[in-house]
Protein backbone atom coordinates (compact mmCIF):
# COMPACT_ATOMS: atom_id res chain seq x y z
CA UNK A 1 0.00 0.00 0.00
CA UNK A 2 2.66 2.26 0.81
CA UNK A 3 4.86 1.36 -2.51
CA UNK A 4 1.61 1.72 -4.42
CA UNK A 5 0.64 5.15 -2.83
CA UNK A 6 3.57 7.04 -4.03
CA UNK A 7 2.94 8.38 -7.30
CA UNK A 8 5.96 7.59 -9.19
CA UNK A 9 6.43 3.93 -8.05
CA UNK A 10 3.75 1.03 -9.24
CA UNK A 11 4.03 -2.73 -7.62
CA UNK A 12 3.65 -5.05 -9.99
CA UNK A 13 3.40 -8.09 -8.48
CA UNK A 14 3.99 -9.69 -5.23
CA UNK A 15 5.07 -12.65 -3.93
CA UNK A 16 4.27 -15.12 -1.13
CA UNK A 17 7.69 -17.63 -1.46
CA UNK A 18 11.57 -16.67 -2.83
CA UNK A 19 10.38 -18.91 -5.94
CA UNK A 20 7.31 -16.60 -7.29
CA UNK A 21 9.70 -13.91 -6.77
CA UNK A 22 12.47 -15.21 -9.16
CA UNK A 23 9.58 -16.47 -11.57
CA UNK A 24 7.22 -12.73 -10.96
CA UNK A 25 10.76 -10.88 -11.48
CA UNK A 26 11.01 -12.37 -14.72
CA UNK A 27 7.50 -12.28 -16.13
CA UNK A 28 6.57 -9.01 -14.70
CA UNK A 29 9.68 -7.01 -15.48
CA UNK A 30 9.96 -5.40 -12.54
CA UNK A 31 12.82 -2.78 -12.20
CA UNK A 32 13.71 -3.67 -8.51
CA UNK A 33 12.37 -6.70 -6.14
CA UNK A 34 12.45 -5.73 -2.60
CA UNK A 35 12.94 -9.26 -1.40
CA UNK A 36 12.93 -10.70 2.22
CA UNK A 37 15.87 -12.70 3.67
CA UNK A 38 13.55 -15.44 5.11
CA UNK A 39 10.91 -17.01 2.88
CA UNK A 40 9.49 -20.34 2.21
CA UNK A 41 10.16 -22.72 -0.66
CA UNK A 42 13.53 -20.26 -1.67
CA UNK A 43 15.44 -17.89 0.65
CA UNK A 44 15.74 -14.39 -0.16
CA UNK A 45 19.24 -15.03 -0.76
CA UNK A 46 19.19 -17.89 -3.01
CA UNK A 47 16.49 -16.10 -5.14
CA UNK A 48 19.21 -13.11 -5.58
CA UNK A 49 21.60 -14.88 -6.33
CA UNK A 50 19.36 -16.36 -9.27
CA UNK A 51 17.68 -12.85 -10.50
CA UNK A 52 21.79 -11.46 -10.62
CA UNK A 53 22.76 -14.69 -12.72
CA UNK A 54 20.17 -14.31 -14.85
CA UNK A 55 21.50 -12.20 -17.89
CA UNK A 56 17.65 -11.01 -19.09
CA UNK A 57 17.57 -9.61 -15.43
CA UNK A 58 20.76 -7.73 -15.65
CA UNK A 59 18.96 -4.40 -14.97
CA UNK A 60 16.78 -5.55 -12.17
CA UNK A 61 17.93 -3.94 -9.20
CA UNK A 62 17.43 -6.23 -5.58
CA UNK A 63 17.08 -4.67 -2.23
CA UNK A 64 16.73 -7.24 0.97
CA UNK A 65 14.95 -7.38 4.23
CA UNK A 66 17.11 -7.87 7.04
CA UNK A 67 15.54 -7.59 11.16
CA UNK A 68 19.19 -6.08 11.56
CA UNK A 69 20.03 -7.65 14.96
CA UNK A 70 19.62 -11.28 14.53
CA UNK A 71 19.94 -11.97 10.61
CA UNK A 72 23.51 -12.74 9.75
CA UNK A 73 22.79 -13.46 6.16
CA UNK A 74 23.02 -9.76 4.97
CA UNK A 75 26.52 -10.23 3.42
CA UNK A 76 25.80 -13.26 1.58
CA UNK A 77 22.67 -11.44 0.20
CA UNK A 78 25.01 -8.60 -0.19
CA UNK A 79 27.63 -11.42 -2.31
CA UNK A 80 24.87 -12.49 -3.95
CA UNK A 81 24.44 -9.44 -5.58
CA UNK A 82 21.63 -7.28 -3.99
CA UNK A 83 22.49 -3.83 -4.27
CA UNK A 84 21.66 -2.76 -0.52
CA UNK A 85 19.20 -3.89 2.25
CA UNK A 86 16.55 -2.30 4.37
CA UNK A 87 15.47 -2.82 8.37
CA UNK A 88 12.09 -4.02 8.87
CA UNK A 89 11.50 -1.03 11.20
CA UNK A 90 12.33 1.39 8.84
CA UNK A 91 10.06 4.74 8.67
CA UNK A 92 7.70 4.26 5.54
CA UNK A 93 9.39 7.49 4.16
CA UNK A 94 12.70 6.21 4.36
CA UNK A 95 11.26 2.78 2.65
CA UNK A 96 10.56 4.78 -0.35
CA UNK A 97 13.85 6.91 -0.84
CA UNK A 98 16.05 3.56 -0.24
CA UNK A 99 13.44 1.98 -3.17
CA UNK A 100 14.28 5.45 -5.40
CA UNK A 101 18.12 5.49 -4.36
CA UNK A 102 18.23 1.72 -5.45
CA UNK A 103 16.42 2.06 -8.35
CA UNK A 104 18.50 4.81 -9.47
CA UNK A 105 21.74 2.26 -9.88
CA UNK A 106 23.05 3.38 -6.45
CA UNK A 107 23.61 0.83 -3.90
CA UNK A 108 22.28 1.59 -0.26
CA UNK A 109 25.00 1.96 1.76
CA UNK A 110 25.24 4.54 5.00
CA UNK A 111 27.95 5.44 6.67
CA UNK A 112 26.97 3.82 10.11
CA UNK A 113 24.31 1.01 10.56
CA UNK A 114 25.73 -0.49 6.95
CA UNK A 115 29.57 -0.24 7.44
CA UNK A 116 28.94 -2.00 10.69
CA UNK A 117 26.73 -4.58 9.93
CA UNK A 118 29.39 -5.60 7.44
CA UNK A 119 32.36 -5.12 9.58
CA UNK A 120 30.26 -7.56 12.17
CA UNK A 121 29.28 -10.37 9.76
CA UNK A 122 31.85 -10.49 7.12
CA UNK A 123 34.76 -13.06 7.59
CA UNK A 124 37.39 -14.86 5.50
CA UNK A 125 34.91 -16.26 2.71
CA UNK A 126 33.98 -20.04 2.72
CA UNK A 127 35.53 -20.34 -0.91
CA UNK A 128 39.24 -19.37 -2.44
CA UNK A 129 37.30 -17.46 -4.91
CA UNK A 130 36.06 -14.11 -3.83
CA UNK A 131 32.05 -13.13 -5.58
CA UNK A 132 34.56 -9.90 -7.35
CA UNK A 133 38.47 -9.14 -7.79
CA UNK A 134 40.38 -7.68 -5.35
CA UNK A 135 42.03 -4.75 -5.11
CA UNK A 136 45.95 -6.01 -6.44
CA UNK A 137 45.50 -4.45 -10.06
CA UNK A 138 44.38 -0.85 -8.84
CA UNK A 139 46.25 2.32 -8.13
CA UNK A 140 46.98 3.87 -4.91
CA UNK A 141 44.71 6.46 -5.63
CA UNK A 142 41.81 4.04 -6.48
CA UNK A 143 42.66 2.01 -3.36
CA UNK A 144 42.17 5.40 -1.49
CA UNK A 145 39.04 5.77 -3.16
CA UNK A 146 37.56 2.02 -2.56
CA UNK A 147 38.37 2.61 1.12
CA UNK A 148 36.17 5.13 1.14
CA UNK A 149 33.43 3.72 -0.54
CA UNK A 150 33.78 0.28 2.08
CA UNK A 151 33.11 3.18 5.02
CA UNK A 152 29.63 4.32 3.00
CA UNK A 153 30.65 7.18 1.89
CA UNK A 154 28.97 8.81 -1.39
CA UNK A 155 30.39 10.26 -4.36
CA UNK A 156 30.35 14.02 -3.35
CA UNK A 157 31.91 12.85 0.06
CA UNK A 158 34.99 10.95 -0.95
CA UNK A 159 35.43 13.94 -3.23
CA UNK A 160 35.52 16.14 -0.37
CA UNK A 161 38.03 13.67 1.40
CA UNK A 162 40.35 13.21 -1.22
CA UNK A 163 40.28 17.35 -2.54
CA UNK A 164 38.49 15.76 -6.15
CA UNK A 165 35.66 16.60 -8.26
CA UNK A 166 32.44 15.13 -7.52
CA UNK A 167 32.83 13.83 -11.18
CA UNK A 168 36.43 12.57 -10.81
CA UNK A 169 35.34 10.51 -7.36
CA UNK A 170 32.45 9.26 -9.53
CA UNK A 171 35.07 8.07 -12.50
CA UNK A 172 37.00 6.40 -10.09
CA UNK A 173 34.09 4.25 -8.75
CA UNK A 174 33.15 3.04 -11.99
CA UNK A 175 36.30 2.63 -13.12
CA UNK A 176 37.12 0.04 -10.00
CA UNK A 177 33.78 -1.44 -10.43
CA UNK A 178 35.11 -2.58 -14.09
CA UNK A 179 38.70 -3.83 -12.92
CA UNK A 180 36.95 -5.51 -9.92
CA UNK A 181 33.78 -7.24 -12.07
CA UNK A 182 32.11 -5.02 -9.28
CA UNK A 183 27.79 -5.13 -10.03
CA UNK A 184 27.81 -2.30 -7.78
CA UNK A 185 29.10 -0.38 -4.85
CA UNK A 186 27.90 -3.23 -2.29
CA UNK A 187 30.11 -5.41 -4.13
CA UNK A 188 32.84 -2.99 -3.33
CA UNK A 189 32.59 -2.90 0.10
CA UNK A 190 32.46 -6.85 -0.01
CA UNK A 191 36.02 -6.93 -1.82
CA UNK A 192 37.08 -4.08 0.10
CA UNK A 193 36.70 -6.63 3.74
CA UNK A 194 37.11 -9.68 1.83
CA UNK A 195 40.76 -8.43 0.72
CA UNK A 196 42.12 -7.42 4.23
CA UNK A 197 41.76 -3.73 2.60
CA UNK A 198 39.31 -2.64 5.12
CA UNK A 199 39.23 -4.43 8.65
CA UNK A 200 36.16 -4.36 11.02
CA UNK A 201 36.92 -1.94 13.47
CA UNK A 202 38.28 0.68 11.15
CA UNK A 203 35.37 1.89 9.55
Amino acid sequence: MLVASAGDMEVVAEAGTGRQAVDLARSARADLVVMDIRMPDLDGIEATRLIAADEDLAGVKVLVLTTYDTDEHIVDALRAGASGFLVKDIRPTDLLDAIRTVAAGDSLLSPGPTSRLIARFLRVPDTPTPAVGGPDGLSERERQVLTLVARGLNNTEIAEALGLSPLTAKTHVSRIMGKLGARDRAQLVIAAYESGLVTPGTV
